[in-house]
């Protein structure tokens, strides 16, 4: 049976998704996924795991992919929702493309500098022979080849730049060298930015002109190069700090994509929301609270001040929660809403959908 969709679907997604991202599509993008569908095939033998860094490099990566045909096979996709496989190596796997040693962790995968340096001893150097960058590579065209365009495969996750420099500066050690040496921080900064678009370039050139489309770790559809940038370390700088060190490398970043996001975590970065939404090229923010935070429905001013700087919002939920956020802003106008459930809640799925024309 395989995965169940269709190219005049996508021919769908496309034309929502391009009018939605030019502000003319007068209602939000909802991507509804309803687990559970019979998938038509037994289950393979490798099992499912939460991050595609836990398969050892020796399995092949035609398993790998066979794996998530089987999932994708049991899955609904409704609304704006569509196929997408993501090669998920950790957040920030670019630090092991340059180099990091990496610890794989029950949660997560972890990158850690192969030895102890001051920053200005700190050289990011890529090698394109590296295994990690490979494994990546080789599952990105198998998954290409496999599907031939029915499934979106996705950008991995390279992470966002002072992420990467802190993997190699670890702990309080690259917050000191902010005061110590910022020419030296400055300089690894950009070394960072032309290493990421470097790998960004490579791998999109297996994904690319294959692919529906582009998407990232989170998977909102693009039909030009979209990324949804972060920088997770300014939770622990100030709004100075993050105008000098962090800004000029997402501004130029978000020149180069066609659509960016931003993927603004926890309350700590909220002191940098105004100085974010001052980058024109910016298109939308992604606002996720933070464990032990009061959920997404409760930061209506966020969203209010993401709205009125004319930014696009991403967010994930239940209906509940959709129909919450869209009452406080007032229109689900520029939303992008992504939510799951099961088959055997297709009818009050379908009714959320067609309530907001999206079915």
């Amino acid at each position: 049976m395989g995965v169940r969709f269709t190219r005049g679907r996508w021919e769908k997604i496309r034309e929502d998704a391009r009018r939605w991202w030019a502000g003319e599509l007068k209602r939000p993008l909802i991507q509804m996924t309803l687990s559970g569908r019979d998938p038509g095939r037994p289950a393979p033998v490798l099992p499912p795991v939460p991050k595609t860094a836990y398969y050892d490099f020796d399995i092949p990566a035609a398993d790998v992919v066979d794996r998530w045909d089987y999932d994708l096979s049991g899955v609904r996709f409704l609304g704006d929702a569509f196929p997408s496989a993501w090669p998920n190596f950790g957040p920030g796997v670019l630090a092991a493309f340059l180099g990091a040693k990496t610890e794989i962790g029950a949660d997560t995968v972890w990158f850690i500098a192969p030895e102890d340096r001051p920053v200005s001893e700190v050289d990011l150097r890529f090698d394109p022979h590296n295994a990690w960058f490979k494994r990546v590579r080789d599952i990105c065209r198998t998954a290409l080849e496999r599907w031939e365009g029915l499934v979106q495969v996705s950008m991995t996750d390279l992470g966002g730049n002072l992420d990467i420099l802190s993997a190699f500066r670890p702990g309080e050690k690259l917050l000191l060298d902010l005061y110590d040496d910022p020419d030296g921080v400055r300089r690894l900064t950009w070394r960072a930015h032309e290493m990421w678009w470097r790998c960004y370039d490579e791998i999109n050139a297996v994904l690319q002109p294959g692919n529906p489309g582009y998407t990232a770790w989170t998977p909102i559809y693009s039909e030009a190069p979209y990324y949804i940038l972060q920088c997770d370390f300014c939770y622990m700088i100030g709004p100075g700090m993050f105008d000098e060190f962090v800004k000029p490398e997402l501004v130029a970043s978000c020149r180069r994509l066609a659509n960016a996001f931003y993927h603004l975590d926890g309350p700590g970065q909220l002191p940098h929301l105004d100085s974010l939404l001052r980058i024109e090229e910016l298109k939308g923010v992604q606002w996720v609270p933070g464990a032990g935070q009061p959920d997404v429905t409760c930061w209506p001013e966020v969203y209010r001040k993401i709205r009125d700087a004319g930014k696009r919002i991403q967010f994930r939920g239940t209906p509940e929660t959709f129909e919450t956020v869209v009452d406080q802003l007032g229109s689900a106008e520029g939303l992008v809403f992504m939510c799951s459930a099961s088959v055997e809640d297709e009818a009050e799925a379908m009714a959320f959908l067609k309530k907001y024309r999206a079915a």
